[in-house]
């Protein structure tokens, strides 16, 4: 499939489908007169980029995964490990967040908020 049938079926726009493409992302084949030829499965597998971005992982994660998924023994349980390896990273963040919270809270009772 062209880009322009891609981007329509996917709600992608093209320049994001070319940028896709320049991190590794999607790979498509070249017709003879040099128009990107997407196949099918490029429809799903967006979609699973954009079910992992909104599940909290950037491109560059994605990108420095994609191979080990491709090539793990059971891809869903190698999956199953990233997602435990994220909550790990937001639960970190949560408490820093938390104790920054407090930091905050406690500067609203000095005089001066800044002073050392």
């Amino acid at each position: 499939m062209r880009i322009g049938t891609l981007a329509q079926a996917t709600g992608l726009s093209r320049d994001t489908l070319r940028f896709y493409e320049r991190q590794g992302l999607l790979t498509p084949r070249r017709r003879a007169n040099g128009y990107r030829d997407y196949p099918a499965e490029a429809v799903e597998w967006l979609g699973y980029i954009r079910t992992a971005q909104r599940l909290g992982f950037s491109l560059q994660e994605i990108t420095a995964n994609l191979h080990e998924v491709e090539r793990a023994a059971d891809p869903d349980a190698y999956l199953q490990e990233l997602l435990r390896d994220k909550v790990r990273v937001i639960e970190a963040r949560i408490e820093e967040l938390q104790a920054l919270r407090q930091v905050l809270q406690a500067r609203l009772e000095d005089a001066c908020p800044l002073r050392g």
